[in-house]
């Protein structure tokens, strides 16, 4: 959902065995930050893929991860959550 927004540059990916588009190095060493809704979803990145993360800012949202896909009360939360990590990044 944030695709076109001025300024940044973003990938989205699942951390499950099932997700559409699973996370890997190749996004971990691209990402300068990484946001996740859930603490588990960090968990999984922490123990896949620890020595990637060691210099990526990687931090839990705290939304839980129910929402059907652009569900309008989850882009609300995103946009809320998000907001105060693209604090001058955005024109």
């Amino acid at each position: 959902m944030f695709a076109r927004a001025p300024g940044l540059s973003v990938r989205s990916a699942g951390t499950s065995r099932d997700a559409r588009r699973k996370i890997g190095v190749p996004d971990l060493r691209w990402a300068d930050l990484v946001l996740v809704m859930e603490d588990k979803h960090a968990q999984r990145l922490r123990a896949e893929f620890r020595d990637e993360l060691r210099y990526t800012a990687l931090h839990v949202l705290d939304i839980p991860d129910d929402f059907q896909f652009m569900d309008p009360e989850l882009v609300a939360l995103l946009e809320e959550r998000c907001a105060p990590y693209f604090e001058g990044t955005q024109s």
